[in-house]
């Protein structure tokens, strides 16, 4: 059964504009452009020059115009962005491609670089990954959770990921063990753990639901 209660589940806040920052860095997929946007009128208000110093990266929706696409079929979320007089807008095909952007970006970072985050709890994952491992502090980062809870889980068996998982137990991609998904998440890898779910009765597994919608 899942573990409810357990330390390691991250806790997300509503994102809020930092206006110590001298420089901000956006990274958001999806749905997480209405937070940034609310973000991005927090500036405008409370400090518009701010604006000019903020870079935006952004995987738009699945079904959205195409990535970079400038003319009026743009995604809507792009238009917004584009149109909020920030220092720059990149948007992306995927997130593989804007991970690597995010991590060159972040080999440039100066002091004072304030970092928001938003979208699925799976996207932020990776996203902290890297923060971290350029040793972000928590007073730098901000990250706000929204649209799929579906997980990435980790086999601590073979050590393989199984991406976008929505329910309770998952075939591992690597070994193809029944995996029972755990709370237990683990920033170091950007996952929550699986463990093998029948390993005391070979072969019994509970009713496969879906829980992470």
């Amino acid at each position: 059964m899942l573990i409810t209660g357990i330390k390691s589940k991250p806790v997300y806040a509503p994102l809020q504009a930092d206006t110590r920052g001298r420089f901000h860095l956006m990274v958001g997929m999806g749905v997480g452009a209405a937070p940034l946007l609310r973000v991005l009128a927090e500036m405008k208000s409370a400090a518009a020059q701010s604006l000019q110093q903020t870079r935006v990266l952004y995987v738009p929706e699945a079904g959205d115009a195409k990535a970079g696409d400038a003319s009026s079929g743009a995604a809507p979320a792009l238009q917004q962005f584009r149109s909020a007089a920030v220092g720059e807008v990149r948007s992306f095909d995927g997130t593989p491609a804007l991970l690597e952007q995010f991590r060159a970006m972040l080999q440039e970072s100066l002091m004072g670089t304030r970092l928001y985050v938003a979208g699925p709890e799976s996207f932020i994952g990776l996203v902290m990954k890297i923060a971290l491992a350029f040793n972000l502090n928590k007073d730098e980062i901000r990250a706000e959770e929204c649209g799929s809870l579906a997980r990435r889980i980790y086999c601590i068996h073979c050590r393989a990921t199984t991406e976008a998982v929505r329910t309770n137990i998952v075939q591992c991609v690597g070994c193809a063990r029944w995996l029972l998904v755990r709370d237990h998440y683990s920033r170091r890898l950007a996952a929550y753990m699986g463990v093998m779910a029948d390993a005391e009765a070979p072969g019994e597994l509970p009713p496969l639901k879906e829980v992470f919608l």
